[in-house]
Parts: C-alpha cells; sequence; structure tokens
C-alpha cells in the first residue's frame, strides 16, 4: 500500500472515532409519568440511527420537585420505545431500541443526531441561545418534528398556538409556517397518505373527546417550515397527539385507526428526512 493510502486510511479512521467520541452516551433521565421504565436488552446495541428527543425550557421554569423543566418528558420514554419498535418492523432503518435525549446545549452533540422530535411546544420556551443553535441545526439539513399542542385561543391562562409560535419565530424569523397539501412528499415517501384524521391522545379515555383546548382545537394541522430548496425542515403536528398514539398502541382500548395513523405518519417523516 502507498504511503499516501496509508495516510489516508489513517485520517479517515481518526475522522470516525473523533464522530463516535463526540456522541453522548445513552442516559435516562425522570420523567412526569414513567419513572424506572424498563430498559429493552439490546440497549446498547449499536446502530446507524435513532430518533432524538429534544429537552427544552418551558414557560413554567423550573420544578421545585425534581429541579428541572418536565414538558419535554411527557409520554417519554414508554411513547419513544414504542416507536422504535415500529420504525424496526415498518421499515429497514437500521434503529436503536431506545431514545437519545438531545440538548441545545453550545456543544456539537445536536449535530449526531439527525431527526428531532419535541412534544408540548404549546409550553417550550427557546433562549435566544437555543433558537440560535437550533436554527443552524436544521439549515444544516437537520429535522424537527413537534407534536402533543392544542388549539389556539386562551385555555387556563395559556394560548398553546402563541407560545409555540414566539420560540419558532426566533428560530426562523424570515419563514413562514405554511399548511402542508395532501400532495407533499413528506406524506407519500412509503405510505400514501392523502386522506388524513386527528389522531387523538389518551385524554379520550376520559373526556371522550378527539380534540383538547376548546374549539380551535378540533381542526388538525399538518404544517411545516421550509428551507430555500423547499425541503421540510421542521415538520408541525398541530392539535393532535402522535405521542399519546404510539404510547397506547399496546391498549387494547385505544382505537387501531389512530394508532395506526400515527405509525405511518411518522415512517413518512423519518424516511422523508433520509431522503430529502
Amino acid at each position: 500500500m502507498r504511503p499516501r493510502s496509508v495516510v489516508a486510511l489513517l485520517v479517515a479512521g481518526l475522522a470516525a472515532w473523533g464522530v463516535l467520541r463526540a456522541q453522548r452516551p445513552f442516559k435516562e433521565y425522570p420523567g412526569t409519568e414513567y419513572e424506572n421504565f424498563p430498559l429493552p436488552n439490546d440497549y446498547q446495541e449499536k446502530t446507524e440511527w435513532t430518533r432524538a428527543r429534544l429537552r427544552y425550557p418551558s414557560v413554567y421554569g423550573r420544578s421545585w420537585r425534581r429541579g428541572d423543566d418536565l414538558n419535554w418528558t411527557i409520554d417519554y420514554p414508554r411513547s419513544d420505545r414504542h416507536l422504535l419498535q415500529g420504525v424496526r418492523r415498518l421499515t429497514r432503518i437500521n434503529t436503536r431500541s431506545v431514545e437519545q435525549v438531545v440538548d441545545l446545549d453550545g456543544s456539537d452533540d445536536v449535530y449526531n443526531w439527525p431527526m428531532m422530535y419535541a412534544v408540548e411546544v404549546g409550553h417550550w420556551n427557546l433562549p435566544d441561545d437555543q433558537a440560535t443553535q437550533l436554527r443552524d441545526f436544521l439549515l444544516r439539513g437537520g429535522f424537527l418534528m413537534v407534536d402533543d399542542f392544542h388549539g389556539s385561543e386562551m385555555w387556563r391562562g395559556i394560548n398553546e398556538w402563541d407560545v409555540f409560535v414566539h420560540s419558532m419565530t426566533k428560530v426562523f424569523p424570515e419563514r413562514p409556517i405554511e399548511d402542508l397539501p395532501d400532495d407533499d412528499a413528506i406524506f407519500h415517501t412509503i405510505y400514501d397518505l392523502s386522506e388524513r384524521f386527528q389522531v387523538a391522545g389518551a385524554q379520550y379515555f376520559r373526556s371522550g373527546l378527539t380534540y383538547e383546548k376548546g374549539e380551535t382545537g378540533r381542526i388538525p394541522h399538518w404544517r411545516a417550515i421550509r428551507d430555500d430548496k423547499g425541503r421540510v425542515m421542521v415538520a408541525i403536528c398541530h392539535n393532535m397527539d402522535l405521542g399519546d398514539a404510539w404510547e397506547w398502541s399496546d391498549d387494547p382500548e385505544y382505537p387501531e385507526k389512530w394508532a395506526s395513523l400515527a405509525y405511518r405518519i411518522a415512517m413518512n417523516y423519518f424516511m422523508y428526512d433520509l431522503t430529502h
């Protein structure tokens, strides 16, 4: 082997080693709904991809009980792990069986996880530095899916749509939020999903309602923010709760049609991110 080839291989090897070193290891966090949730037997398996969950500060500040913001933990980790099992069954994506919690903390770690999910974004409150890093992550080719926020009116002292937009406008003050047309590629990467419906959360068990937070929560909205080439960077699932659908997909009382659509949406979004 020529010396120049040996040097090239060494450089490539060191670069790969550096990327692996930069990735933070899997870590569990206390959640709002679950503690000591059982780990899958293969949780340490090395794979090519996983879905990251964004940890963010909330409008309520830090919890006096746990010393942390907790809105980001809704459905965590049961929803995440059910979903990842679905990715394994329904696609050829080589995914880990456990989630990765990521922070917009100024480090390079977030760039190791190309797809992030944020739940309850009607309660997030991104400071300027985190909004700046999220913008950079997305413009580099990252993808953010947001879910489980409802209504566009004041409900018990908060307007969840306005709260979401307040932080999102810090990220992209110049880019509009638009409704996704039924023929958009994101709805046709694996499954053809031109016809969709509202996916209700587990509150349905108590209320019997498919919607939340008043009359403006009745209509599901599939929205997005695009980059300059038209790629969806931010997929916005408003007035629905896909996270609950994944979380309760093994409960016989949770309607199968909602769980099925939630999984299909996720598979399409993930595959779209990997191919666009």
